[in-house]
């Protein structure tokens, strides 16, 4: 396999995983660059922050397609606010929740069941009595629970 062809595929893969188009990957990839650090590392906090994945990550819904179509209709909300828009980059120290109609929806009850047995992260702090959470910190590459090579797709961007 190619050099190219292991970047290419590196990214896809990303992409998958994040549920991102080409567009939004390319977006995120060129905002992180402009921040100061490691190219790749500021990747994955930049989509590690988005609000869809947080929603996901919080456990208040079971994938990423759910959890961007939670924040699209306006079931949640950041800093007392309702926000629909699931690019939305949450900052350490504000808080997540589902609003309080939403809180009976059978998935978010469903996906809350399941979160209660999975482990948490370090830079997560979740309530799931009052179905809100917030980002604590910024979390590190250490902390980011995803098998990239953020490298590759670093090198496959220079280009």
């Amino acid at each position: 396999m190619s050099e190219y062809a292991r970047q290419l595929r590196e990214k896809q893969k990303v992409k998958r995983i994040y549920g991102l188009n080409e567009k939004q990957f390319r977006n995120t990839f060129e905002s992180a660059t402009h921040e100061p650090g490691v190219k790749g590392t500021n990747l994955l906090v930049a989509l590690e922050s988005r609000l869809d994945n947080l929603v996901y990550r919080m456990g208040f819904t079971t994938s990423r397609r759910g959890a961007r179509q939670l924040v699209r209709h306006g079931h949640i909300e950041v800093g007392g606010g309702r926000v629909d828009i699931p690019s939305y980059r949450v900052k350490p120290g504000e808080e997540v929740r589902v609003t309080a109609a939403s809180q009976e929806m059978v998935p978010v009850k469903v996906a809350q069941e399941m979160a209660t047995r999975g482990s948490s992260l370090t830079w997560l702090s979740v309530d799931h009595q009052k179905f809100a959470g917030r980002m604590t910190m910024i979390p590190t590459r250490d902390a980011i629970p995803t098998n990239a090579q953020e490298q590759l797709i670093v090198e496959l961007y220079s280009k």
